[in-house]
């Protein structure tokens, strides 16, 4: 999952200030975030999926399927 969070930013030619910014959070918390040494909490996760538009699924490894599912009528 890690990795992800970090392959996902960079491909977007982001910095992980410019993340922690829509995270609300600091550059050192994410950068924690990336290299495992904190738990990612549920909702940032969430927050996580929606901002590279992907599913939660994705970002843990479950699915290797970029796209997100579709949203609930």
């Amino acid at each position: 999952m890690y990795t992800r969070i970090r392959d996902l930013r960079e491909d977007s030619d982001l910095y992980q200030k410019d993340v922690a910014k829509y995270l609300q959070c600091t550059q050192v918390c994410y950068s924690q975030y990336e290299l495992g040494k904190r738990d990612i909490p549920t909702d940032v996760l969430i927050k996580l999926a929606d901002f590279y538009k992907t599913s939660t699924d994705y970002l843990l490894g479950r699915t290797n399927e970029r796209r997100p599912y579709p949203a609930n009528k």
